[in-house]
């Protein structure tokens, strides 16, 4: 069939009640930052994103960011495989397992930084122990990047995942069957064929991580150079400097757009081409 044609019968079949639907959703999703973009006072910005709060804040959250993402992939990786593994269980503790690693995406950020608190805060119920030798943990830089890590370590999980649940495992099977260990079938195997899916959860990650505040700001407080990121200083800024906020925001939505869209070809051409 005709490509013009094809793309004539999907119109009818889309219907015109769809068609206004769908792009009353693309407005709401574009127009919020085409709004940023027509605000943001041009004139001022380079010497706004070359002060010392944006930078700091910027250096902060790359830090912070990035280390979260390593961490994300020592832990998620591993809870990708036992998930994607966990067909063979019985249906109850898979359900329990999936719903664990679930949770951080559907809990309100700040709620998960009440229970991060709660767990390593000085009367929390590992913190009180940590305290007890000297070890203080919220408001600290690695106060964020905890917080970072619980609330980016799902997307990771489930991309993994379903790149193994996808992965065709004739290539394990034969590596098996010619004396390669457990192991190595996961490092040299494995590993490479899920690569785009681990390369593109580790982008989620670190965008998620980049963009956290309800969390951190709970945990880890807004200390100036210590715990202060781009979305918390960009907040704090709106009440007293309304352009330094809309630079923050500029440049949180630059650096999370430059990130996306330089690993597009290489290892995301499904989910943004």
């Amino acid at each position: 069939m005709p490509a013009s044609k094809r793309r004539n019968l999907q119109r009818q079949r889309t219907g015109p009640v769809v068609a206004i639907l769908a792009a009353a959703g693309l407005a709401l999703l574009v127009l919020p930052l085409l709004g940023l973009l027509f605000r943001a006072p041009w004139g001022q910005i380079p010497a706004l994103v070359t002060s010392d709060v944006v930078l700091q804040a910027l250096g902060l959250s790359l830090l912070t960011a990035t280390i979260s993402t390593l961490l994300c992939l020592v832990f998620g990786i591993p809870l990708a495989v036992l998930l994607s593994h966990s067909v063979r269980w019985h249906v109850i503790p898979r359900r329990l397992l999936r719903a664990a690693i679930t949770i951080p995406l559907v809990l309100p950020p700040v709620i998960g930084g009440i229970a991060l608190l709660l767990l390593l805060g000085r009367r929390g119920l590992i913190g009180q122990f940590l305290y007890g030798i000297g070890v203080t943990i919220p408001f600290t830089t690695g106060a964020v990047v905890i917080a970072q890590t619980f609330v980016a370590m799902p997307f990771l999980v489930f991309a993994v995942e379903g790149a193994l649940r996808s992965a065709d495992r004739r290539s394990e099977l034969a590596a098996s069957s010619l004396g390669a260990s457990p192991a190595q079938v996961f490092r040299l195997v494995t590993l490479p064929l899920i690569g785009p899916g681990i390369a593109a959860g580790a982008v989620l990650c670190f965008t998620r991580a980049l963009g956290e505040f309800g969390a951190t700001i709970t945990f880890a407080g807004s200390l100036p150079g210590v715990t202060r990121t781009l979305p918390i200083a960009s907040y704090l800024a709106m009440n007293s400097d309304p352009d330094t906020a809309i630079a923050l925001a500029l440049v949180l939505l630059v650096v999370s757009l430059a990130v996306l869209l330089a690993l597009r070809d290489r290892w995301l051409p499904g989910a943004l081409s």
